[in-house]
């Protein structure tokens, strides 16, 4: 290939300093060690993604760690089905003709598919969810801007890679392509180094994607804080959105990949996933959990091939609720009847008090009158005698003494 060639060839002038530049190489060398930017982005968008996954999981309620925990399940899982999904679509690069098939586990060359990364890490994450018992679709909601946001960073590592771009153009914005050899002198766009020859200008098509994952991201974030949606239609939302993007990106990209009737097949894997993503947005249950509904169940959760036990899960909720607001009622019923008894009960006491106070001011008054009514009578039986009333004491106190 003549490289120096095609490089005299392309626009030259003032105009070519408004191109991007790629950067001059993807992968450092400490020591025997590579240390490849494309594994780092990746690295730092599965952090980004949790850490911020884990602070919406506990806004709306979850309980705090859960999503690290999960995280350990569809991490894994969805760097197999990126690798895997890679492999199945562009498989002529590992099972034809000039192919390696050894070629297959150096993920860290690139070469991730993001639907089997989603696919896979979705069943991961099931299986996570399965494990702590807590609701799968409340947790993608959860993580639902995370996910893309980390998917954003991750195009960094294209851009490093120099892969993912566009057909040529020359538009002020177009990414300068150049030439890399590696230490032995071998043509290598991933491992090598730039000889400073640019081979041609293309759309950045993976800049593209990044930008409008980064709109959608904050698009997400506005629905949810607008109409707290639940129940995985915000996941869905983040789906169908990407998808929307990918399409026409997919549309711009001239690399290799396999074709249906002309078509990339990532065009035909994005327009169905995306009526997919919107039909679940239309069907799925509205409004958005309670936060008690987020926290570990006492028994398994169904699997999702398991119709039948989610059915009667969700039959078996809505009379519980219901149950539990009746409950509720006639808790604060019998607190009403109970405190009206307390207060007739509290008036009884101040009413038979204040008859015994009653009471007890006519007594004395009683005891007073009684010793006058005594003297009294022994006055009148001292008149009808005929005696003075002195001497009829007198006689009294003699009785008395004898």
């Amino acid at each position: 290939m003549t490289f120096p060639v095609l490089a005299d060839s392309l626009p030259t002038g003032p105009g070519v300093l408004a191109y991007i530049p790629s950067p001059p190489q993807g992968v450092w060398h400490l020591g025997p060690l590579p240390l490849r930017a494309y594994a780092f982005c990746i690295i730092i968008g599965i952090i980004v993604a949790i850490w911020w996954g884990e602070r919406r999981w506990q806004a709306r309620g979850g309980k705090g760690g859960a999503v690290l925990d999960v995280a350990m399940f569809a991490v894994p899982f969805g760097l197999v089905g990126g690798r895997l999904y890679h492999v199945a679509t562009d498989w002529q690069k590992y099972f034809g003709a000039t192919g390696h098939p050894g070629d297959i586990i150096k993920i860290y060359q690139g070469g991730l598919g993001i639907w089997g990364a989603v696919f896979l890490g979705g069943i991961g994450a099931w299986v996570g969810c399965r494990v702590y018992r807590i609701p799968l679709p409340a947790f993608a909601d959860a993580i639902a801007p995370g996910v893309l946001l980390a998917q954003a960073i991750g195009r960094l590592g294209n851009y490093f890679n120099q892969e993912l771009y566009g057909r040529s153009t020359t538009v002020p914005w177009g990414l300068k392509i150049y030439e890399r050899f590696d230490s032995h002198g071998r043509y290598s766009a991933l491992d090598g180094a730039s000889t400073g020859v640019v081979e041609k200008i293309v759309h950045p098509t993976f800049l593209y994607e990044m930008v409008w994952n980064i709109l959608v991201v904050i698009l997400l974030v506005q629905i949810d804080k607008r109409f707290r949606i639940g129940h995985g239609r915000l996941f869905a939302l983040y789906v169908a959105g990407y998808c929307f993007g990918r399409f026409w990106v997919e549309l711009m990209r001239d690399d290799d990949a396999t074709h249906i009737a002309g078509i990339r097949i990532n065009s035909f894997t994005a327009a169905l996933v995306f009526l997919g993503a919107v039909a679940y947005v239309i069907f799925a249950t509205k409004g958005r959990e309670r936060p008690e509904e987020l926290q570990p169940s006492e028994t398994p959760r169904p699997w999702p091939w398991q119709l039948g036990a989610l059915r009667a899960g969700e039959a078996e909720s809505a009379p519980a609720a219901t149950e539990s607001a009746e409950g509720a009622d006639k808790a604060t019923a019998v607190e009403v009847d109970s405190a009206g008894d307390k207060s007739d009960s509290a008036r009884g006491v101040s009413d038979s008090a204040e008859s015994e106070s009653d009471s007890d001011q006519s007594r004395p008054v009683e005891k007073s009158a009684e010793p006058n009514s005594e003297q009294a009578d022994s006055v009148a039986l001292s008149k009808s005698a005929g005696a003075e009333p002195d001497s009829a004491v007198k006689s009294e106190t003699n009785s008395t003494k004898s």
